[in-house]
């Protein structure tokens, strides 16, 4: 298979982690071979955290910039400040419910337009699917599975070299026995959203 880079930014206590977890399962299920990274910026305060993962043969799992397949954000803003990662061919797919940062929250700051960021990613990659993954993840019964909602999202998009199958095992053997069922219905509603997102685009 041809090598596969993925960038999953969030802040702190999103759930990142965990969902490059699943993936990572995922992916030895498959046979696939698969490097992984974690870039960690102050995240019980909120920072950012990042997380590279290369599917395939590959001799780094540093993704640099322009070289990333497909960016998955799980806050709109760290979205578009990972753009830099991105190319004319990436697939985006982000969450729209924002988590604004300390300096907004004290009228230091403001923070970017939702449509802004939009139009912005769209200019410089291939696909965008956005929605509110935190609503859905209610959906689903807690606003904690707002992660594995976005891995059904980037599943739907047809360009991981996993299955559907691979992936809720994975969602089953590594999150907590409690979550197993609410995560497998938010996985469901992230990939029907990426499918109304994508039909609409």
């Amino acid at each position: 298979m041809e090598t596969l880079r993925l960038i999953i930014v969030a802040v702190g206590g999103q759930g990142n982690l965990l969902a490059s977890k699943v993936l990572g399962e995922a992916a030895l299920l498959a046979a696939i071979p698969v490097r992984m990274s974690e870039i960690h910026g102050m995240a019980q305060r909120g920072g950012v955290v990042e997380s590279a993962i290369v599917f395939g043969e590959a001799q780094s799992n540093i993704i640099s910039d322009g070289e990333a397949d497909i960016l998955l954000g799980f806050e709109p803003a760290e979205t578009l400040r990972a753009l830099n990662k991105c190319n004319r061919e990436t697939a985006v797919i982000t969450n729209l419910s924002p988590v604004p940062p300390f300096t907004v929250a004290i009228g230091k700051g403001t923070y970017p337009d939702l449509a802004r960021i939009q139009d912005l990613i769209r200019a410089k990659t291939r696909q965008l699917i956005a929605f509110d993954a935190v609503a859905l993840a209610k959906a689903a019964g807690s606003v904690m599975a707002l992660n594995i909602v976005l891995l059904g999202a980037l599943l739907q998009t047809g360009r991981l070299p996993i299955t559907a199958e691979q992936l809720e095992t994975a969602i089953r053997t590594k999150t907590k026995k409690a979550f197993v069922d609410t995560n497998l219905k938010a996985f469901r509603l992230g990939y029907e959203a990426a499918e109304r997102a994508a039909r609409s685009a």
